[in-house]
């Protein structure tokens, strides 16, 4: 995906030439939100297959192997397509991993709170399609969105229980603990001890659900909002690395490459380009 956010519909005709395709189960490098009008889907997430009615919502991170297919049903089919990278919510994104951890597919009642969805969806649709969009009105617009579902889904969605209830709430509560701190140059440690736990259980529980390592996850959310400083502000490279708790923008430039396969130099002036 070249751009930070695209948003599209698949209608009847699109779902028809998509079923001409081969379609295998696949992973992408940005995230995906489906909202579902008319028509249904299987969907293959989390190693589950499930077949969701309209209107449903479905939501895919990052780095999930899945697989999506759009069926017409009653001769209709109608589903927002959201696709954005994580650097575009930075102070978001991380919470949907948890959220949506085994519970990617949501079925949700037709009526007011889901008609204000697709609503959403048309404010960003509209804004998307003009000349020169204004990326801050869709990234507020797409929060909004992500509020309003996460409302609804708590309604829906029983309590978890014992162990997965426990490590959900665990988890949740390092990705608070990582927003408030993960500015500072602190490891593994930091982060259990505050937890109250080993790092060894951490890590374990993070790895059981996002299928990475405190240190992975700590490095990913310096990366996501390092990218978000280099396309919304005019600091420095230098300024952006000690920012995040690298003193030396050798260092810093060297990591961003590692993970990102440019340098911060050179994904700013990539991103320049697309939203201008």
């Amino acid at each position: 995906m070249d751009q930070l956010f695209s948003i599209s519909k698949l209608d009847r005709t699109a779902v028809e030439k998509l079923s001409l395709k081969e379609n295998n189960p696949h992973i992408h490098d940005y995230e995906e939100l489906l909202i579902g009008i008319a028509g249904e889907i299987e969907h293959f997430i989390d190693f589950k297959m499930k077949k969701l009615l309209a209107p449903f919502i479905s939501f895919v991170a990052q780095g999930k192997a899945h697989l999506v297919k759009p069926e017409v049903k009653d001769g209709k089919c109608d589903i927002w397509m959201l696709q954005f990278k994580s650097e575009f919510i930075p102070e978001t994104t991380f919470q949907l991993y948890s959220y949506y951890h085994e519970h990617a597919n949501i079925q949700i009642a037709k009526g007011h709170n889901f008609n204000r969805l697709v609503t959403l969806c048309e404010m960003m649709f509209y804004e998307f399609q003009q000349t020169i969009p204004d990326y801050s009105v869709i990234r507020h617009l797409l929060n909004t969105l992500f509020i309003m579902i996460e409302s609804e889904r708590k309604k829906l969605e029983p309590d978890s229980t014992g162990f997965q209830k426990t490590q959900n709430t665990t988890f949740k509560n390092f990705l608070k603990i990582l927003e408030e701190n993960f500015r500072r140059p602190e490891g593994v440690e930091f982060y259990a001890e505050k937890l109250f736990m080993s790092a060894r259980n951490l890590n374990l529980i993070c790895r059981n659900i996002l299928q990475k390592s405190v240190t992975e996850i700590i490095e990913t959310r310096k990366l996501i909002e390092a990218k978000n400083l280099l396309m919304h502000t005019d600091k420095t490279v230098s300024e952006i690395g000690f920012e995040l708790g690298y003193n030396e923008k050798a260092y810093f430039t060297a990591v961003f490459k590692k993970k990102s396969g440019q340098t911060p130099t050179e994904f700013r002036d990539e991103m320049s380009k697309l939203i201008s």
